[in-house]
């Protein structure tokens, strides 16, 4: 295997498992959308002089939000202890006034439905393989558990271990994110999981202070244009690959790395896999391959030194790279780096079959209920009471605060939200004996893209048939 390969390799496995791991340095609980309204628009004052009197009904007021908060229900736990157990702390323990409202929450609860509660944190490395044991044997480690798709489904769900969550539950959209339940965690027409965070921003960081040295348009431009498309991300990137010394030898580079296929394929509202079956042939996923066919045989991203997974994160920080591919979570870190610099924040860019900006998720975990515990509706309306609170204690949109802590140019920080909302999962990691690397190797060292998917299609159904099959 060429040195390409076996660097391809080590940054696509461990740069999944940096994802996760950094994943709970992320705030875990944030607001959801606003509550959806009917009759938005007013009465207009046209009645017929002669008819004054007729009012519409107060229930047809516009001004009136419809409440999806679930009605408040009555049973007793007898004591028991519901135990929430995850790779980290779940526990509510902030200080700001939504923090404190979630625990006076939930301590009303307690009272009133006669529980307690416990949260246990197991290192990420051992949690899903004692999670999955603790199913298997009848005696899960959590009443309410989090995991990771890729293990759950099918995996799990074909076993009969969780409850399925009716979409009934999570109507509370000021509490949950719907589509977790509604589309991500979904096997065979239901919902296993639910989840009150909000969705993960993934997309482009890049250096301001660069680009103004360079004299770079201003890349919030193409964005405002909605132009910020896989054409102009390679222009930038190109133009930014410059001799800025005179010695004959590029100094400043564009792109940090190219090796960020399933980035691409999100952009482009495609996967390689679609519920059980290969999509290597879908024209969408094609034009990803070609993308990042293109940018590593015209030797567009800054070419590697050899290093780990980190690098391309390194090459940033030295300053003399213009982009590079990141999620939300890294930004503090990469400021605390690069002191000197000015960073921004761009959705990645928008792939020619797509109708959005996408941020991409490759390893969506969300919250679930063992089917050995008797009472998962009442745990999920649990949930959702902890975490319903006072509409002036919420953000106006979701990670509000978290984003506004993170960036102070509005532009960063409405492209935060916009590839958020336009959040994408990706499934490959949820099949162990898929040959993601040796196929991703093959298009990065410039194998004909049809070759490759020619050559690989029937390992890829093998693996999904692996892990699909009863």
């Amino acid at each position: 295997m060429s040195l390409t390969r076996i660097v391809a390799w080590i940054i696509s496995v461990l740069l999944l498992i940096s994802l996760v791991a950094c994943a709970a340095e992320k705030p875990d609980s944030t607001d959801g959308d606003e509550v959806q309204t009917n009759g938005e628009e007013e009465d207009k004052d046209d009645e017929p002089a002669e008819e004054p009197d007729e009012e519409e009904p107060d229930e047809e007021e516009p001004d009136e939000e419809e409440s999806y908060a679930t009605p408040e229900m009555d049973f007793d736990l007898g004591g028991r202890t519901i135990k929430v157990t995850a790779w980290w702390d779940m526990s509510i323990t902030g200080e700001d006034p939504a923090s404190v409202a979630r625990r006076e929450n939930l301590e009303a609860l307690m009272e009133k439905h006669n529980f307690n509660i416990e949260y246990e944190a197991i290192d990420y490395g051992e949690y899903h393989d004692r999670l999955i044991t603790s199913l298997m044997a009848g005696q899960p480690i959590g009443d309410i558990v989090r995991i990771g798709k890729s293990f759950m489904i099918p995996s799990l769900t074909k076993q009969d271990l969780f409850w399925p969550i009716e979409e009934e539950w999570v109507k509370n959209d000021k509490v949950f994110t719907q589509k977790f339940t509604t589309q991500f965690f979904q096997y065979k027409g239901k919902g296993y999981a639910f989840t009150d965070a909000a969705d993960m921003s993934t997309g482009i960081f890049y250096n301001k202070t660069l680009m103004k040295r360079l004299g770079i348009k201003p890349l919030q431009e193409y964005v405002d244009e909605d132009n910020w498309t896989w054409d102009t991300f390679i222009e930038v990137a190109k133009s930014a690959n410059q001799d800025t010394t005179g010695d004959g030898k590029i100094d400043t580079w564009g792109l940090a790395t190219g090796n960020f296929l399933e980035q691409a394929l999100a952009a482009n509202e495609t996967d390689l896999v679609i519920e059980d079956k290969q999509n290597l042939d879908d024209p969408k996923v094609v034009e990803a391959l070609n993308f990042i066919s293109k940018l590593n045989t015209e030797n567009i991203p800054r070419p590697t030194e050899g290093g780990d997974w980190t690098e391309p994160r390194s090459f940033f920080v030295q300053g003399n790279t213009l982009m590079y591919a990141g999620a939300d979570y890294e930004t503090s870190g990469l400021k605390n780096d690069m002191p000197d610099y000015e960073l921004g924040f761009l959705p990645f860019p928008k792939g020619p079959s797509a109708s959005a900006y996408h941020a991409c998720e490759p390893l969506v975990q969300a919250i679930a209920i063992p089917k050995t515990v008797d009472v998962p509706r009442e745990l999920v309306y649990i949930w959702e009471k902890i975490n319903d609170i006072p509409d002036e204690l919420r953000d106006d949109f979701p990670n509000q605060s978290w984003y506004e802590s993170l960036f102070e140019d509005e532009g960063d920080i409405n492209n935060l939200r916009m590839a958020a909302a336009g959040m994408r999962i990706t499934d490959r990691a949820s099949y162990p004996s898929m040959p993601y690397d040796d196929f991703l190797a093959e298009i990065i060292d410039g194998e004909s893209v049809s070759t490759v998917i020619e050559k690989y299609k029937a390992s890829f159904q093998a693996a999904i048939d692996e892990v699909w099959k009863d």
